[in-house]
């Protein structure tokens, strides 16, 4: 029972002369059975793993989430690309969506993050080229202000290499507040590529961050990233207009509502 109604049947027993409505706490809201979550943001590039997806330019993204009370959750996110275009794996191919659902809960003050994420790539494949579509399967574990994340590819094509499933991307993630509004972000992360034929796109990535956070919802702030990855994998031979695995410098605004 709530306490401030638990008081007020106290009070009405011995005959106290205090009105109800004048010293009764008002009554918590109920909290929403669903929330929907809408987010878009303006990027210097899109940077994906430590990779450009769009070759130095500009990226306009955009996503929207079902979160139910119980935990499970739906989302969709969407940006525009050109690493399929500048690879010659699709004609006519500049937009990512991507689909996915899982559950998220908590476990005294470790959060976790079960889930199945979708990678969409409208297009025609070329002739001879291998379909990018990915299907990865996912969980986190977090503590504090440190997040520990698995993808794991469940499907045999994985962004456009065959012969690929059980290919992962584990990473690490701390985002520091260094104050109210002012947020410090550092992240390593492994690519490994299953079957010997794909050895060469597998790579590590790092990055660091700030970003400010402002009382509308609007957060701005950059980051640079680096990977180790080999040129045979992701170099000018490999994609028109260059290196894709470059030492970045990434800015960018958003917001969410």
């Amino acid at each position: 029972m709530h306490k401030s109604l638990l008081l007020i049947a106290v009070l009405g027993t011995f005959g106290s002369q205090v009105t109800y409505a004048a010293d009764a706490a008002p009554a918590a809201a109920e909290a929403p059975a669903y929330i929907l979550s809408y987010n878009v943001g303006l990027y210097s590039q899109y940077i994906f793993r430590g990779l450009t997806q769009t070759q130095n330019k500009p990226a306009l993204q955009g996503g929207v989430d079902f979160i139910h009370s119980s935990g499970f959750y739906l989302g969709s996110w969407g940006s525009n690309v050109s690493w399929l275009e500048d690879g010659g794996y699709k004609s006519s191919s500049s937009l990512e969506i991507d689909l996915y659902g899982g559950y998220r809960g908590a476990v005294k003050d470790v959060s976790y993050d079960l889930g199945l994420l979708q990678y969409v790539y409208p297009g025609n494949t070329l002739p001879g080229k291998v379909n990018a579509e990915t299907t990865e399967i996912y969980g986190s574990l977090a503590y504090k202000w440190v997040t520990a994340k698995l993808s794991v590819a469940v499907s045999d094509k994985v962004f456009a290499n065959t012969n690929a499933s059980g290919t992962y991307y584990a990473d690490i993630t701390a985002n520091y507040p260094l104050t109210d509004t002012i947020t410090a972000t550092a992240h390593v992360g492994r690519q490994e590529y299953s079957g010997s034929a794909n050895s060469v796109y597998s790579y590590t990535d790092w990055k660091l961050g700030l970003a400010k956070l402002f009382a509308n919802g609007v957060t701005i702030g950059g980051y640079y990233t680096d990977t180790n990855a080999k040129a045979a994998g992701y170099g000018n031979g490999a994609y028109v207009g260059g290196n894709i695995a470059d030492a970045q410098g990434t800015i960018f605004v958003s917001k969410t509502f």
